[in-house]
């Protein structure tokens, strides 16, 4: 499993999630993508339809420093999902495909 606190007191995992207008990467402090309440938040962006890779948190972590902290932050006063990056070119430079976990397929 791939969990992490990053140092906030709050579990945390990190995906990066491919929707129609390319890869986004998101922390969240849910046990899984798909559960109901992310899934709520998703479809407020917009977002219906996807494939998520959760990848490891303390590479995020090492890799995004602030950014990432800021979010941490967020997620540790209650937030359930945040975008950390939207910057699909980011992303493929600092997320490995060798990291990515399982793919999880979602379709509303």
């Amino acid at each position: 499993m791939r969990r992490s606190d990053g140092g906030k007191g709050v579990t945390m995992r990190a995906y990066m999630v491919f929707i129609e207008t390319g890869p986004i990467l998101v922390l969240t402090s849910g046990t899984d993508i798909t559960q109901g309440s992310l899934l709520d938040t998703l479809h407020g962006r917009g977002i219906d339809k996807f494939i998520a890779y959760e990848v490891p948190v303390d590479e995020v972590q090492r890799s995004y420093g602030v950014p990432f902290e800021v979010v941490a932050d967020d997620l540790a006063r209650g937030k359930e999902l945040r975008v950390l990056d939207f910057n699909g070119s980011r992303i493929f430079d600092t997320v490995s495909f060798s990291e990515l976990g399982r793919p999880i397929p979602y379709e509303q």
